[in-house]
């Protein structure tokens, strides 16, 4: 077996949300407005709104809120009275996003939104296609690059630009609903874009807040899903302050040596601590965790993997009584200097096989829009403008609004 160790040591991201003494709510969840910019009004909650604007009472809140949501003005309706949405407009706004290209696939229904933020920076959101016709899934970015650096991911390249606020990450999925068609809807959200979730949590959980709002975007939070390289702090914190939201791990192995070779956040915290937190969440929560593995040819695609993989599932279902939920992922390439190749079929199969073997259901995940770098690892928010129409491969569509 060949393990590669070549990528640098990462620095721990900001905010890391490991502190035995977790941080006051964010305002969506109860905690006070941030007093020093206008409020934006896609990222609060109506209890939030109305706390922050007396003028307004929570039913008016609740009605501007949704007005918001559905693209219209805050005014004065039957319903709000004029002193209500005046005192609301003048407290609030609501930024938005510049559209610098849109991606689509040309082999599957997958689409690419890479968004220009106020400072120029850009950050990525895909739109995935589900199962069940008319339903989408937005695939939503929490930071501007990433610390951590785990070498299979395009991301963890660029280093960390900073935290998104939680108004854009509610802007990328108003973006992506901004483009569905008649009767199509947004499903659900996960956060497996460019960055680490958990280190930008304050900001997760009021988008997350918003997502699950029923006058906001109207999204179940069982649709939601907060995926992880692993910080148990936050995971736990996550169980704790959206107990239906679901939590997803990427472990690309679960051998010690070759999960530090590619994911350098298991120097900081090993995965025993990171599963030791899955198990509290698992059992605070009753959800099922999501554990993801990309195979790389070579590198933990081996039987052996599979067993050692197999063996902490087990155990983690016997501890918990709630078996984790196995997805398998192909490797999607990242540059020119990609030291990884993806795992072969036969191999993935007998990975697989093994798995079943010790009675483990598997799920490979069907990871799309490779043709315009929109698959599992390939984000690197790379406006079309800038680049080859042919970036990501030379099937790509490209549409520059």
């Amino acid at each position: 077996m060949v393990v590669v160790a070549m990528i640098r040591r990462a620095p721990r991201a900001p905010d890391a949300p490991d502190a035995p003494d977790a941080p006051a709510a964010p305002a969506a969840l109860g905690g006070t407005p941030r007093a020093s910019a206008p409020l934006a009004l896609q990222a609060v909650t109506p209890e939030a709104l109305a706390r922050a604007v007396p003028a307004c009472t929570l039913a008016e809140a609740r009605k501007l809120i949704a007005r918001v949501h559905r693209g219209l003005p805050v005014a004065a309706t039957s319903a709000v009275r004029r002193v209500a949405a005046e005192a609301v407009a003048a407290a609030g706004h609501v930024p938005t996003l510049t559209v610098r290209a849109r991606q689509d696939s040309a082999i599957d229904p997958f689409a690419k939104l890479v968004l220009e933020l106020p400072d120029g920076e850009l950050c990525e959101t895909v739109r995935i296609p589900l199962e069940r016709p008319a339903r989408v899934s937005v695939c939503v970015s929490s930071q501007v690059g990433c610390a951590l650096a785990c070498a299979f991911c395009a991301t963890g390249r660029l280093g960390l630009r900073r935290n998104l606020e939680a108004w854009e990450i509610v802007e990328q999925v108003r973006a992506g609903r901004a483009g569905l068609g008649p009767g199509q809807r947004v499903h659900g959200v996960v956060f497996q874009g460019m960055g680490e979730p958990m280190a930008n949590l304050d900001r997760v959980l009021e988008a997350i807040a918003v997502f699950s709002e029923p006058c906001a975007q109207g999204i179940d939070a069982r649709a939601i899903t907060v995926c992880t390289s692993g910080h148990p702090g936050g995971i736990r914190r996550l169980a704790r302050e959206a107990p239906r939201v679901r939590l997803g791990l990427s472990l690309a192995s679960v051998r010690p040596e070759v999960r530090r070779a590619l994911m350098p956040v298991e120097r900081a915290h090993p995965l025993e601590e990171v599963l030791a937190a899955a198990a509290d969440h698992a059992r605070a929560t009753g959800l099922a965790p999501m554990w993801a593995v990309t195979l790389l040819a070579g590198v933990n695609d081996a039987p052996d993997d599979a067993r050692a993989l197999a063996g902490r599932a087990r155990a983690f279902a016997a501890a918990t009584g709630i078996a984790p939920r196995l997805s398998i992922i192909a490797y999607n390439p990242v540059g020119a200097r990609d030291p990884f190749t993806r795992a072969g079929d036969a191999a993935t199969a007998a990975y697989r096989a093994v798995l079943a073997d010790a009675g483990l259901a598997s799920h490979r995940r069907y990871s799309g829009g490779g043709d315009i770098a929109a698959a599992c690892g390939q984000l690197a928010a790379v406006a079309a403008d800038e680049a080859p129409e042919t970036v990501g491969g030379r099937h790509a569509r490209v549409t520059v609004p």
